[in-house]
């Protein structure tokens, strides 16, 4: 413990687009930084070399899995969410787009801030930091979405994707590129297309490529495999005297290695689902009363849907790109992707099921069966595993439009652990699918001769998927109608700050990382330099990005 009495001045909980930034920025201005991570930490080297190696790509840590991928299920949405120390980073599709027009008029928080004007400068900080180009080649799968779109009469929309990859040299080691120098020594991308796998080439810029190793070297500490179970103030009751907060080791049974860190501010940047579910349970347990009942309000999913184009044979071949690489819009609330796992996602299948439109949730199953019995040759085609990564193309289709669930506690275990539930919003219900996903399906099924697939709780019982959780402690005006204010300060406390997804609060119609990013960014902005602290020199960038 310091002088003053804290074990450090701010504590991160989470290690994704808002708590590397949190990190670094916080590091920047003086502090003594500390970052707790649930997930393990990876070298390049120690991501799984195909989905089929479960312990290394799934987290499910009570199971001994300790991989990137984390996959829970509600009785209104199937979540995709990343962990691991750099967070969703590692396994997103390097995607990044700033957000969708709507976005920034959505009522919950329009008449706060011209948010174009406010957020512009941090998206602009955002891309350099995080390396975004635009994607310089065409896929096959590219090449059928630019086909489609023509055809359909909205073929100026499609785009090639912004991502954050160093395209370089394939497979050519060369001195960092991004931050004249200062950063690591990067690897130009080989197209392998296993980006969502994890890179184990150092192509893809991740935060540990940036953001947290900057932090790092500014001396945040980072600590990983530590789970976040209480946050709490120390002496009044609004944070003002500093927080205790308390971590255990992830996964244990027993044995759990529990401690208790003081600081003098904390970042809650968990995810959208990890901040929820931690918040809540702080509000339960007493320990942070003050969170607005309007916690786990305005949850969003991006509107998302989610299907897999698979051709029957294996003169296709749609893996040989990086994860996601071009864009076409519908409608200018509906954006669509094609996505690859590479040629290593063959296990991936296992979740899908043949895709069922017809039906609720109550009468899903029952046509999901008619379908089956209908079409058995095409429910055959979508049990094959064998080389159907290379033989797919993932449709990720999000909107701008209105509509929310909520996250509820059902019931806490007895170590205080709450369970969530959902409840759709009864006003602007999340939808079962999005007919633009099944159009384009079934027209690219048609075109490559191949059938159409939806994770299985979709195709079964009609629960949708996301790989976007957004809100639940949401901008808001008032405690009345947001968990923290616009600057992201929990309402009723000092020095407590949410950035990460569950902030935003409206759907982004696009990928959201480079949005969180952007938000923290204006967050940190803030925060005054500690007083009396040396403060580094800014980083500084490479003309060419």
């Amino acid at each position: 413990m310091s002088v003053d009495g804290f074990d450090y001045d701010w504590l991160v909980i989470g290690s994704g687009f808002g708590g590397s930034v949190s990190a670094l920025r916080l590091t920047e201005k003086g502090y003594r930084v500390g970052l707790l991570e649930c997930g393990q930490r990876f070298e390049d080297a120690d991501f799984a070399e195909s989905t089929a190696q479960v312990r290394r790509y799934y987290w499910m840590p009570l199971l001994g899995l300790k991989g990137i991928l984390r996959l829970t299920l509600f009785k209104d949405v199937f979540v995709a969410t990343g962990c691991g120390v750099g967070g969703g980073s590692l396994g997103y599709a390097n995607t990044l787009y700033r957000s969708r027009p709507d976005f920034a008029k959505n009522p919950q928080w329009a008449r706060l801030a011209d948010w174009d004007a406010e957020l512009a400068p941090h998206y602009d900080t955002a891309e350099h930091m995080l390396g975004v180009v635009p994607y310089d080649q065409e896929s096959s799968a590219d090449e059928l979405m630019k086909q489609y779109a023509t055809e359909k009469g909205f073929g100026e929309t499609f785009t090639q994707a912004r991502v954050g990859v160093f395209l370089g040299d394939p497979g050519k080691t060369v001195p960092d590129p991004f931050f004249v120098g200062e950063g690591p020594e990067r690897t130009g991308c080989i197209r392998c297309g296993s980006c969502m796998v994890g890179c184990r080439h150092n192509a893809k810029n991740t935060l540990m490529k940036n953001y947290l190793w900057f932090a790092e070297r500014r001396g945040a500490a980072i600590m990983p495999e530590r789970t976040v179970v209480d946050v709490r103030p120390l002496g009044e009751g609004d944070g003002s005297d500093g927080y205790a907060v308390t971590s255990v080791r992830s996964g244990r049974w027993a044995r759990k290695d529990r401690q208790t860190m003081t600081a003098r501010g904390v970042v809650f940047s968990a995810g959208a689902l990890g901040t929820n579910r931690l918040l809540q349970r702080c509000k339960f347990s007493g320990a942070l009363p003050k969170v607005s009942d309007r916690l786990g309000t305005l949850v969003r999913t991006n509107s998302e849907s989610i299907l897999a184009v698979t051709a029957n044979d294996d003169t296709h071949d749609f893996a040989r790109s990086i994860a996601i690489t071009s864009s076409i819009y519908p409608a200018p609330d509906t954006h669509i992707e094609p996505v690859t796992y590479g040629r290593n996602g063959d296990t991936q299948s296992l979740i899908l099921s043949l895709a069922t439109v017809a039906g609720s949730r109550g009468t899903r199953p029952f046509f999901f069966l008619l379908n089956v019995l209908r079409h058995p040759r095409n429910f055959l085609r979508s049990m094959r595993v064998r080389k159907w990564s290379g033989r797919t193309v993932i449709l990720l289709v999000m909107q701008t439009v209105e509509n929310s669930i909520m996250l509820r506690v059902k019931f806490r275990l007895p170590g205080g652990f709450p369970v969530l539930t959902t409840k759709q919003d009864p006003d602007n219900p999340i939808p079962d699918s999005v007919p633009a996903a099944y159009e384009a399906g079934a027209w690219l099924a048609e075109r490559i001769g191949g059938i159409v697939q939806a994770a299985t709780p979709e195709a079964v019982l009609s629960i949708p998927s996301t790989a976007h959780l957004l809100g639940g402690a949401v901008i808001g005006e008032t405690p009345e109608t947001g968990v923290i204010n616009a600057r992201q300060e929990v309402f009723g406390y000092q020095s407590l700050l949410v950035c990460d997804g569950s902030a935003i609060p409206a759907n982004v119609g696009v990928n959201p990382s480079l949005t969180i990013t952007a938000m923290t960014e204006r967050a940190m902005a803030f925060i005054e330099p500690k007083p009396g602290a040396p403060l580094p020199a800014p980083i500084s960038f490479t003309a060419s990005t």
